[in-house]
């Protein structure tokens, strides 16, 4: 079994390292695009190229699955990557969990990249899942770029700014880019506020390994071996290893120990 992950950057890493905690024997392809980063304030014609480029080098390794793990891409380019590459190759887009968040009753405020905030996609997942709960949109600029790169002060500072134009009354947080999910507990030290209850955060990666398995017809099965299993990594089309950058973060560190590049 081999299971395809896109992003534009290492945001797809909570998602592969759900994959491998739920399938140890799979081998796995991480696919993104440091050329082209941020994929945010580009155009979707632009995303849409770029995304349909980074798939395309995942699939050239005969993958069981593609996960974009990439909530701008799955907002913009999702129906012409299935063009493209279905039914050949099962394509698994990533959508803010809204639904789930909504469920809580709310308030509810979604953190996403620029492209995805407004996007008429959000617009109409909000209107289905989250009738009658109030929802803010807020735009993170800048945030998914500083998690790509790992820099620290940046991240910082995106948060901040991103908090600071959070309602205080929210109890519920959608982490609507894949990086995100990265610096998760970053953001909820951020936006919690003192004597509130502890804040709820929803992300995506469980989910969508979830979803890439039963696409498949594949069973969870934690308990089985990682022998000889295979990471490939892909940047920008180009085999390589993983980046330090990838290796700042808990889910890179996990990767590499329990299958190495080879």
């Amino acid at each position: 079994m081999k299971i395809a992950l896109m992003d534009s950057g290492i945001g797809l890493l909570p998602a592969a390292a759900a994959v491998r905690r739920l399938r140890p024997d799979a081998d796995l392809v991480l696919s993104w695009d440091p050329d082209g980063m941020p994929w945010g304030p580009r155009t979707p014609e632009d995303i849409t190229e770029r995304a349909i480029a980074v798939a395309e080098a995942a699939a050239a390794h005969e993958p069981d699955v593609l996960i974009v793990a990439c909530n701008t891409a799955s907002v913009h380019s999702l129906p012409a990557m299935r063009a493209r590459l279905e039914p050949r190759l099962p394509v698994i887009g990533t959508v803010p969990a809204i639904k789930p968040a909504a469920a809580g009753g709310g308030p509810v405020a979604i953190w996403a990249t620029p492209a995805t905030t407004g996007s008429a996609y959000q617009r109409g997942l909000i209107e289905r899942f989250a009738d009658g709960v109030t929802v803010t949109e807020v735009a993170c600029p800048g945030l998914a770029d500083a998690v790509h790169h790992a820099d620290d002060e940046a991240i910082d500072a995106a948060i901040a700014s991103a908090a600071a134009r959070t309602p205080q009354d929210v109890t519920t947080l959608v982490l609507g880019c894949t990086n995100y999910e990265l610096v998760a507990e970053r953001i909820r030290a951020a936006v919690q506020r003192p004597g509130r209850p502890p804040l709820v955060l929803h992300g995506t990666a469980g989910a969508v390994a979830a979803q890439a398995l039963r696409r498949i017809g594949v069973e969870p099965a934690p308990e089985a071996t990682t022998a000889d299993t295979t990471l490939t990594v892909l940047l920008s089309g180009r085999e390589a290893t993983l980046p330090d950058t990838a290796l700042s973060y808990d889910e890179g560190r996990f990767l590499r120990a329990v299958s190495p590049v080879r």
